[in-house]
């Protein structure tokens, strides 16, 4: 078995939660994991269930000012006297490592100076695999210190780190390339990519994202009350403003019904404007974040989850969010848009209700028919929760993912882990 190096951007998150439930389910298989983060956490809450991770987690940092080597110890430490000081100390544990730093080209200083940092780290502690999530940052610098230290690298693509605006092909080309296998957690992701990348995207799978299924148990949404709920960052792609406008259409019809929004972000000042706008203040409340076990108490009181997610003017969207997935393993059926990969799960008549994106009126249609209509329910969350148990554990998907990393393939070598 390796001992896999997770390689992230920030870590903890409180939105990244599915990145979580796959270290601790690699961990119960008995998966060693070092977790390296490129930034320290900036989110003033989290989740409960990182208090659960058993791994290391390693920040880089600048070296203290005793590392600097002896010739610079004169002057004041600068970020070069840093910058090279790192590089000085990877080239003692790394062999040939000045040759091979062509390869860092084009790169930003600071993503060279963490790649060699982590490919120090690399060699001291053993890592026999890098596994970055997102590809971007995080990517850039496993993608450098899997060349200097020869071993190999995954990477998991989601959705901003593919479809925005700022992604450069020439950049995202070379990652799919250099990596021993590309995830990514969805089908339209993996048709994207194969079809924008085709010269490099030979080694791509899908594997979707997996739920700790024991921590969401099922229950039958028959009696509950007219409660809409939508769990998510306040950000353009989540669609809220939609769903406000929606439920001004559901009070014009005298429609019965409370709203709660769940989650933070940078649109919640304009949001609660729209609120009080359009006079929704009694029905409609934005609670801001909660902890996951709270969150899953409250969508479990309600009778609809709402999902109505667009894609953002930079091309931002979300691939296959987790918390809809969670919604539909605890019963509660969800009203979702016809993007990414959502309509790979919420199946509309079968597992849930899709809605065209942008379109508030067809969504308060969708919720009323659902506040209203125990026997739909019923139906749509049942087969909502066997597609989650066929399609969704979290056991069964990260044993796939581990016997990629056992896999390993690096320049042509190929190494099989017992």
């Amino acid at each position: 078995m390796p001992t896999v190096g997770y390689v992230l951007k920030r870590y903890p998150r409180y939105s990244e939660t599915f990145i979580v439930n796959e270290i601790l389910a690699h961990e119960a298989a008995g998966l060693k994991i070092e977790i390296f983060a490129l930034r320290p956490p900036s989110d003033s809450h989290f989740q409960n269930i990182i208090s659960q991770v058993r791994a290391s987690v390693n920040y880089i940092k600048k070296p203290i000012q005793g590392r600097v080597s002896p010739s610079l110890n004169s002057l004041a430490p600068t970020a070069a006297s840093y910058f090279w000081a790192e590089l000085q100390e990877a080239n003692q544990i790394i062999p040939g490592f000045w040759s091979k730093l062509a390869i860092a080209e084009g790169e930003q200083a600071s993503t060279v100076y963490q790649a060699a940092w982590l490919a120090r780290e690399v060699k001291l502690k053993g890592i026999t695999h890098l596994h970055a999530h997102f590809g971007t940052v995080a990517t850039s610098v496993a993608r450098l210190a899997s060349h200097f230290t020869g071993i190999p690298y995954t990477f998991t693509a989601h959705a901003k780190d593919i479809f925005h605006e700022s992604v450069e092909f020439t950049d995202m080309e070379r990652k799919l390339q250099d990596a021993a296998t590309v995830v990514t957690v969805s089908d339209y992701n993996l048709n994207y990519l194969q079809t924008k990348y085709p010269q490099a995207a030979q080694q791509i799978k899908r594997i979707y994202n997996g739920l700790n299924l024991g921590r969401l148990q099922y229950s039958s949404p028959a009696q509950r009350p007219p409660l809409i709920i939508s769990v998510g960052r306040l950000v353009e792609k989540k669609g809220l403003s939609i769903l406000i406008d929606a439920c001004a259409i559901l009070k014009q019809r005298n429609c019965e019904f409370q709203c709660q929004i769940v989650g933070l972000g940078s649109l919640e000042i304009v949001l609660k404007q729209q609120i009080q706008d359009l006079e929704l203040s009694s029905c409609v409340e934005i609670v801001g974040p909660h902890p996951q076990n709270e969150v899953f108490k409250m969508v479990q009181k309600a009778a609809v989850f709402a999902a109505p997610y667009v894609v953002g003017k930079d091309g931002n969207r979300d691939g296959l969010p987790t918390v809809l997935l969670e919604a539909m393993a605890l019963g509660t059926p969800c009203v979702s848009t016809n993007i990414t990969g959502i309509p790979e799960v919420v199946r509309h008549g079968e597992t849930g209700l899709i809605v065209p994106q942008n379109h508030p009126e067809k969504l308060a249609i969708s919720l009323q028919e659902l506040i209203t209509d125990s026997a739909l329910r019923v139906r749509l969350s049942s087969q909502a929760r066997k597609l989650i148990e066929s399609e969704f554990d979290v056991d069964s998907n990260t044993a796939v993912l581990r016997e990629l990393f056992c896999t390993q393939r690096h320049r042509g070598a190929e190494e099989v882990c017992r």
